[in-house]
């Protein structure tokens, strides 16, 4: 595969990243908009103020959790426990939709150094034919 063609190949892939992203962008944006909601509440119902809640709420999501701030009533500690299955959540649908793209730009076979793959490593479709 020469250069040329691992630069059309990322063109694609990210123009069906961008293209499936326009699908899943109301349910992609709505979750983080309740995490960052949640967040603010933990960082209001803890003290910490909207922009730690906010940082909380990425560092939680993420599942980063570097520890700095610690929820410490049980109601905070319920919605941070939230925050991390939404983060799971949200970090699903971006590998998915990294997924669909890819499958998309490789015409949903796979590519094996260079080259499409052989009965071995093709792919079956729904209705049964190879791909």
């Amino acid at each position: 595969m020469t250069l040329h063609d691992v630069a059309q190949v990322r063109r694609a892939f990210l123009r069906a990243l961008v293209q499936e992203l326009g699908v899943l962008w109301p349910i992609l944006s709505a979750l983080l908009a309740v995490i960052a909601g949640l967040g603010a509440t933990v960082g209001a119902i803890e003290g910490w103020g909207f922009g730690q809640g906010l940082y909380f709420a990425a560092v939680t999501s993420l599942t980063i959790g570097y520890g700095d701030l610690t929820p410490s009533l049980p109601l905070t500690k319920l919605l941070a426990a939230a925050i991390g299955l939404l983060g799971i959540a949200a970090a699903g649908l971006v590998a998915a939709l990294a997924v669909r793209a890819y499958e998309a730009t490789a015409g949903g076979k796979r590519v094996t150094h260079g080259t499409e793959g052989d009965g071995a490593t093709a792919r079956s479709r729904a209705d049964g034919s190879e791909a």
